[in-house]
């Protein structure tokens, strides 16, 4: 059996092709489009002597080359390495190594870290854009070859279709191995909860070199036949103007995403084109699901939650009727997910029996790529170790507490960050809030928590620590609570505790 995850392209261009696939400010480009060119970009790798299962480093925003070397790659049985543009010389040069990326395509304007890492590993650099830097070549060459209309390579299901890098929290980052058919069955399953159909507008708000925008926004708009509006970099107010110009239907983000588009002015503006919207990536408030229900009427916010290592989408809350705000949902079809205690054993249901969340099914990775250990580590009889702290009701509904990582014991007693974070959102003055342990000698470690406020608004810690205080129990409040002007997010606009824990260390104190 062969299965190409391009062929999602190839049916959706035989069924509307001149359909606009994606919106990029003034630029159109229809399914028929995207087909013609990767066919000759995926000619013209294999023309430059690359073989099927090379690695092929993409290092782009969201701008329409990313669909050309994404389908290109895929279509010449190559593997895709998404990286963030934003990395450094060293961390570029890390990956390239890691991956045995054979070639390198990047952006004029972020260039100066991959064509000093492509010189230094010694791989060709391909660059999108105006000028082209020494030593390097053109993107454009690549569509230059004549593309065999028919080339498709075929692909094993279980082979590897993108090498996508996990953030390195816990060390250097991993290449997780996701394959063709794990990533066609997760767009597939999550546009069947959506109700995904060709007539949906998807705006592409998220990062396609993360796993949330390549396989549940940009897979999923290419597996049904939808369009698809991209923006570079998450602006609120462009996204609203572009909601409004584009007649947008469908939005997926990250809660900080929303918190942002809560805040924007949109009197006047008509948004009611907006049908569902999806969050992922760090766990919603309710309270922003509340107030963001009630801006934005006849639009819903479903909660989910996945991994890299799940392509993406692992629960889900699949409808008004069927969701529990805070919960994540249920595992989407062909998955199972129990949670297990420190000994391995399953707990029962009730947020009194809090583990580490295990997922099994089609979504979970291959492994992670040149780390047999690692993989061995992560992936124990089937059952992926997620790392993540959660628990699940008497219906199924799973609940995700926190990471193991993140979880404060204060004098022996369990605080889950994200509760207190509840709170802190739920006070009127509050935007974004963030909750890290630090080092205590005395309880071992004590709850901290950062915050931003909401344009105009104001709130001493003074005034946020008694508001925590009536609303937690007293091992739970925070004894520090720090007002910044913004809290530190990464690529996809998720909040980042790690650059906070630096904060709270002994030797940052010192």
């Amino acid at each position: 059996m062969t299965f190409n995850l391009a062929t999602m392209l190839r049916e959706s261009t035989a069924s509307t092709p001149e359909r606009v696939l994606v919106h990029l400010g003034e630029r159109a480009v229809t399914y028929r489009e995207i087909d013609v060119d990767t066919d000759r970009v995926a000619a013209s790798l294999l023309a430059l002597g690359l073989m099927p299962g090379d690695k092929v480093a993409v290092q782009l925003p969201n701008v329409v080359e990313f669909l050309h070397a994404y389908f290109g790659c895929l279509k010449a049985g190559l593997v895709m390495v998404p990286l963030n543009p934003l990395l450094t010389t060293r961390e570029v040069t890390y990956h390239l190594r890691d991956s045995d990326a054979r070639l390198i395509v990047t952006l004029d304007l972020f260039a100066e870290a991959a064509v000093n890492a492509a010189r230094e590993v010694g791989v060709p650099a391909y660059v999108v854009g105006q000028s082209t830097p020494d030593g390097t070549r053109p993107f454009a060459e690549l569509f230059q070859t004549e593309g065999d209309p028919g080339l498709l390579y075929p692909a094993s299901p279980d082979d590897t279709a993108v090498l996508l890098y996990t953030s390195g929290t816990t060390g250097q980052p991993k290449g997780a191995e996701l394959t063709h058919f794990q990533l066609f069955m997760n767009c597939t399953v999550a546009g069947e909860i959506f109700g995904v159909q060709e007539s949906d507008i998807t705006i592409g708000i998220l990062p396609l070199f993360h796993v949330f925008g390549l396989s549940s926004v940009l897979n999923t708009t290419v597996r049904y036949g939808g369009t698809l509006v991209l923006t570079p970099r998450f602006d609120p107010v462009e996204t609203v103007d572009l909601i409004e110009r584009h007649r947008v239907t469908i939005i997926s983000g990250v809660p900080t995403m929303y918190v942002a588009l809560l805040n924007t002015d949109t009197s006047g503006r008509d948004l009611s084109s907006l049908r569902a919207a999806c969050s992922g990536g760090a766990s919603i408030p309710g309270e922003v699901i509340r107030a963001f229900e009630e801006k934005f009427p006849g639009v819903l916010i479903l909660e989910g939650y996945g991994l890299s290592e799940t392509a993406s989408t692992t629960t889900f809350n699949i409808s008004a009727e069927q969701r529990k705000v805070l919960s994540v949902g249920k595992p989407i079809w062909g998955v199972e997910v129990k949670v297990i205690d420190h000994e391995g054993n399953a707990l029962a249901t009730g947020p009194e029996h809090v583990g580490e969340i295990l997922v099994r099914g089609h979504n979970v990775m291959k492994g992670y790529y040149k780390r047999p250990d690692a993989t061995a580590a992560a992936l124990q009889d089937g059952w992926l170790h997620t790392g993540d702290l959660g628990y699940r009701d008497e219906e199924g509904y799973l609940f995700v507490v926190d990471r193991l990582k993140d979880l404060v014991i204060r004098g022996g007693y369990n605080v889950y960050p994200r509760e207190v974070e509840e709170v802190l959102y739920a006070h009127p003055s509050v935007a974004e809030a963030a909750v890290v342990g630090r080092a205590d000698d005395r309880l071992g470690e004590e709850v901290v928590a950062y915050v931003a406020l909401k344009p105009g608004a104001s709130a001493t810690p003074e005034e946020l620590q008694e508001y925590a205080r009536k609303n937690l129990a007293a091992y739970k409040y925070p004894r520090e609570i720090h007002v910044l002007d913004q809290l530190p997010k990464g690529p996809t606009g998720k909040i980042l505790k790690t650059p906070l824990r630096r904060q709270e260390s002994p030797k940052a104190r010192a």
